[in-house]
């Protein structure tokens, strides 16, 4: 009986209070979910780990999950079962997600069928666990947000992290002239690698008149921005006529000169992949399973943290310096 009770069990991270790094508990006796209709189990091999998942955690985030709750949403692994309905995959196949329901820091997480997608041979799953949020986020914000046509330019700020290292990739591949800002050479020269056009050190004091140089009178049609908090301002002055500044990420306030947006009707446009249509979900993911195939999408996998390192991790991607690529608990 002790092996049969022992088996239903896994290990998960639980957070039972919002707060710092540190409510994040790894817990060995949660029960593996059963997956319902239209759902699939997944034995985690590998789940991203995403700045938005901080917020969530520390409650300071518009949405806050009921607790207890197991964060994480971009896992790649194996199918371990199906629900009721699923035709689209059988135990056994490799696959990732951009959700899950039941959480992605387990050993095992349950996801709707329509969150899952197969996962290439071409992509290990430390890779496949970089996809979900990072290259569905910079997809819309480059064309479902952004209107990004071939030969606009796009500067992408913050650009060696996670969403930075996919929006290069896909712009690349659609034809923009991408540049890249990072806070270290090994940065930059991951962003070179990567699909950028030029790279710039946004730690120099000259950064912007460098860019400026580099853009002419010109000005760039789109910046994707990680940081607005910090570079908005900023980044209204280096956009083109009808230029727009594309907001994925934040931490907090700033104080902008409306009149900038003016002198060029520039926009500044929010970007949230939570509120994606159905349709929206779906033509994100037929570009880059074709990107994937075509194998210009190619995820860089940076920090990896086992599973009893999660507060780790939650507490370094915040506060290292210098994004690295995507990070992934193991």
């Amino acid at each position: 009986i002790g092996m049969a009770a022992t088996r239903n069990v896994m290990r998960a991270v639980r957070v039972f209070e919002f707060g710092g790094p540190e409510v994040l508990k790894l817990q060995s006796d949660v029960i593996i979910p059963d997956p319902k209709e239209n759902q699939v189990l997944i034995k985690v091999h590998a789940c991203g780990v995403n700045p938005v998942e901080t917020y969530i955690r520390s409650g300071s985030y518009a949405r806050k999950p009921a607790l207890p709750y197991t964060p994480g949403s971009d896992v790649a692994g194996v199918i371990a079962g199906v629900g009721e309905h699923v035709t689209a995959f059988k135990k056994g196949d490799r696959v990732f997600t951009t959700g899950t329901i039941s959480g992605g820091y387990a050993d095992y997480a349950v996801a709707a069928a329509n969150r899952v997608f197969p996962l290439s041979d071409k992509l290990d799953f430390r890779q496949g666990a970089a996809i979900g949020i990072p290259y569905f986020t910079a997809y819309r914000a480059l064309f479902q947000k952004g209107r990004a046509k071939a030969g606009e330019s796009v500067l992408v700020h913050g650009a060696s992290g996670g969403v930075g290292i996919a929006t290069c990739q896909i712009a690349r591949a659609y034809g923009l002239k991408v540049l890249g800002t990072a806070g270290t050479e090994e940065g930059m020269n991951m962003v070179l690698r990567n699909g950028a056009h030029q790279a710039f050190n946004h730690r120099e004091a000259n950064y912007v008149d460098k860019i400026k140089e580099y853009t002419g009178m010109e000005g760039v049609d789109i910046i994707i921005e990680m940081l607005s908090n910090i570079n908005l301002a900023t980044d209204l002055q280096l956009l083109s006529c009808a230029g727009r500044v594309m907001v994925v990420g934040c931490r907090g306030p700033i104080e902008i000169n409306p009149r900038d947006t003016m002198s060029k009707e520039s926009s500044i446009i929010g970007v949230s992949l939570f509120l994606a249509s159905e349709e929206e979900r779906h033509e994100c993911a037929t570009a880059l399973l074709d990107g994937i195939e075509a194998g210009w999408l190619k995820p860089v996998v940076g920090s990896e943290y086992p599973l009893e390192k999660a507060a780790k991790a939650h507490a370094d991607i915040i506060h290292s310096s210098g994004a690295r690529a995507k990070m992934v608990l193991l």
